[in-house]
């Protein structure tokens, strides 16, 4: 009987595939089995819909607004949270507006008998200044289990315990939500945190410098907090900070303890978004931690979008705020903006799209293609790829490749708001200190050292000479003949031209090293390079860098060491010349500047000032400037100060790298903005041109399936007819 059952089958079998067509007409009904690209990664469902999708490459490690202060933390943290303020997204220069609060806050400037005085009074007759800030009622958090009450009007999870916690593995377990109104007092209670024991926040030292009370509050709380170290949870609003104090619902007001005008940009950073003491508490309970329930995986704001999924092994996705009151897009920019179609949403209603998705791409390659497919709606540009997206034309201005125009694809470029630099440390008894030997040298090395061969090798040309420490689009920076380092460069055809390696050789030999041999000792010069940069990836530019110091007769010594080891040496002061760089936290000269402030010596201080510069004339015009407005006046000053750092030259002032970014023809209103986190409410998609396009780009190609079925039917066709003809002789 089994025998025979097989029989039927193997009868059935090749009676089904005795069609020589089999293995053609089968991929032909599976082309037809949907309208979607096979190969496309997201569900078919989701092509209508109005979804941005981007990569992310590394994990944010911070989702605590006042711990974070990385960019690729600064990417779901700005859609999520609401400070006080915001930049404008198309103005340039960039303009601060108000986000959450009413009006850009003013200062209030008083003596020390606490008499207001005038605007333009000097930063020495300034005892404390007030900033009184209201912010706008009937602004809404996201749902949220920490605001979930009962009937009685209890919080349903504020008094958890570890059987409680039994079924609860993610913030999506928690059956019930809330929310509530955004307060006055939860800008308060943010700015405690800056000086909670557990918590640690990079700006606190900075804010303890100005804030009034900061200081005093930390130093009580690391006392309380040793106090209830058992009970978890440190109540902010049993403790006074002087210098924040509460008018009413939607109004407060700070104090600080002198005059400092760039207050303001720091009231536009995620540090000084609200945060509300219910969850605070929440996810201060016992077993929270150990299931990764914290403010760093499930962040809670009231802004245009929420965390809903949290994989950073695999993907991080935002979606719409359904508590989100709405903001208008901006009516006015700049003058070329409308002509672009940056207003052609004016006046709208924003958010433009309903979800973010954020797909995680270790490597660069899978995600260029990914972008190439239509995957993904926007993409840098990695060195790999450059030649396919980008070419320069005789003028050498970057432009678009055939293919990338093909596709409909646009190229956005920005000279970011950073500075690439290589440092000497001026405590260092050979290339550091105020003789003229050794400021001829570091000037030598200057010219020596070519950074427009380094941008061209090493950064496909997407960089920009710097002239000093200020980049471009930051108030002070001065462009063409009058704005040039007359160091290192010289004025020719309209254009900075480098000094030449002769020049640079004179310097050597005023110095005392004709030749790069020391004419006291007659031996030959060496120098030493400490980075943390190790690999086969910079061997390349050690070898570039070697080549530039030898056309000195210097003996450039790379010693490559692992980051902790770099950062003690960068803080005792045992490296000689060493490689860093800097991006704006907000556009003031005032945030490059400090980075030579003889105070904030990296030696002494640990400061930023890793060169340990020292000159009491720049500090002195420092402390004049930093505290100005933008004018006349303030230009005076800046371009005093970079004078004196182009003369010592502390620095080899490197480069102001230039951002290229691509993106789709879907993909509207694309406007670098350099300051702003917040710029995902902005963004619209046109979903249908986008699944169009990626059904034209991921045709399948089937002619070699095919071919490949036929040859394997006809080494097939042997056997089966050789087996039916047994069977037939069988049944027979």
């Amino acid at each position: 009987m089994t025998r025979k059952l097989i029989k039927i089958v193997n009868r059935l079998i090749f009676r089904t595939y005795r069609t020589p067509y089999f293995f053609i007409w089968v991929p032909l009904f599976c082309i037809a089995c949907g309208p979607s690209s096979w190969n496309n990664p997201y569900p078919y469902q989701e092509s209508d819909e109005l979804v941005y999708y981007d990569s992310f490459s590394e994990r944010p490690k911070h989702l605590d607004p006042v711990s974070s202060y990385s960019s690729n933390e600064y990417i779901f943290l700005g859609q999520i949270y609401e400070p006080l303020l915001q930049y404008h997204f198309l103005k340039r220069p960039y303009e601060l507006n108000p986000l959450t609060a009413i009006n850009l806050p003013i200062a209030i400037y008083l003596d020390k008998d606490g008499k207001i005085l005038a605007e333009d009074s000097k930063a020495e007759d300034i005892t404390s200044v007030k900033y009184r800030i209201s912010i706008k009622p009937g602004i809404l958090y996201q749902p949220h289990p920490a605001f979930a009450k009962d009937e009685s009007g209890n919080y349903l999870y504020h008094k958890l315990n570890l059987t409680n916690l039994k079924n609860i593995h993610t913030l999506a377990d928690f059956d019930s939500t809330g929310t509530r109104e955004l307060l006055a007092s939860d800008y308060i209670y943010q700015i405690k945190r800056m000086a909670h024991p557990r918590i640690h926040s990079p700006i606190a030292g900075l804010m303890e410098k100005y804030i009034l009370g900061l200081d005093k509050l930390s130093d009580e709380l690391k006392n309380m907090y040793q106090i209830k170290l058992n009970s978890g949870f440190l109540n902010l609003n049993e403790h006074e900070l002087s210098g924040v104090k509460l008018i009413d619902e939607y109004t407060f007001e700070i104090t600080l303890k002198e005059k400092y005008p760039q207050f303001l940009y720091w009231l536009s950073m995620s540090f000084f978004s609200p945060m509300p003491w219910e969850a605070d508490l929440f996810y201060s309970q016992k077993g929270f931690a150990e299931k990764n329930i914290s403010l760093d995986w499930y962040p809670i704001g009231t802004g245009p979008f929420m965390l809903t999924e949290n994989n950073p092994n695999r993907r991080m996705v935002l979606e719409r705020n359904p508590n989100f009151r709405g903001e208008l897009f901006p009516i006015d920019g700049e003058k070329t903006d409308r002509n672009m179609g940056l207003l052609d949403d004016a006046g709208k209603k924003m958010p433009f799209i309903d979800k973010a998705i954020y797909s995680l791409e270790k490597e660069s390659i899978p995600a260029w293609n990914k972008f190439l497919q239509g995957y993904y709606d926007t993409s840098g540009i990695v060195s790999d790829s450059f030649d396919q997206a980008v070419q320069f034309n005789t003028q050498g201005d970057a432009q678009l490749t055939e293919e990338m125009e093909q596709k409909g694809i646009k190229l956005l470029t920005a000279t970011t708001t950073s500075t690439y630099y290589m440092g000497f440390n001026m405590a260092d008894d050979l290339v550091g200190g105020n003789t003229e030997r050794a400021r001829l040298l570091r000037r030598a090395i200057s010219i020596a050292v070519d950074y427009e061969e380094y941008i061209s090798i090493f950064a496909n040309g997407r960089g920009k000479p710097a002239q000093g420490p200020i980049p471009p689009g930051i108030f002070g920076y001065v462009s063409g003949k009058t704005g040039i380092n007359p160091y290192v460069y010289q004025w020719e055809n309209s254009k900075a031209i480098r000094q030449s390696v002769e020049q640079a050789k004179e310097l050597m030999s005023k110095a005392g090293y004709k030749n790069g041999r020391d004419e006291i000792t007659g031996k030959p010069l060496v120098l030493n390079l400490d980075t943390p940069a190790a690999g086969p990836g910079s061997k390349a530019s050690f070898d570039w860098l070697r080549k530039q110091f030898a056309k000195l007769g210097i003996n450039l010594v790379i010693r490559a060491t692992d980051y902790n080891r770099f950062q003690e040496k960068m803080r005792k002061g045992t490296a000689q010349i060493f490689q860093w760089g800097w991006n704006a936290d907000y556009p003031d000269p005032e945030n490059f500047f400090f980075l030579l402030y003889g105070p904030n010596a990296k030696i002494d201080h640990n400061g930023e000032n890793a060169a340990n510069y020292q000159n009491e004339k720049f500090d002195s015009l420092f402390d004049q400037m930093k505290s100005m407005k933008n004018g006349p006046e303030r230009q005076k000053l800046i371009n005093q100060i970079v004078e004196l750092v182009r003369y010592d030259a502390p620095w080899l002032w490197g480069y102001h790298p230039v951002g290229f970014s691509l993106h789709h023809d879907w993909y509207k209103n694309a406007k670098p903005n350099l300051m702003a986190n917040n710029t995902l409410k902005y963004k619209r998609i046109n979903p249908k041109l986008r699944t169009e396009k990626r059904i034209t780009w991921n045709k399948p190609i089937w002619w070699p399936i095919v071919i490949v079925l036929f040859v394997f039917g006809v080494i097939l066709l042997p056997a089966v007819i050789l087996y039916r003809r047994k069977e037939n002789q069988l049944i027979l």
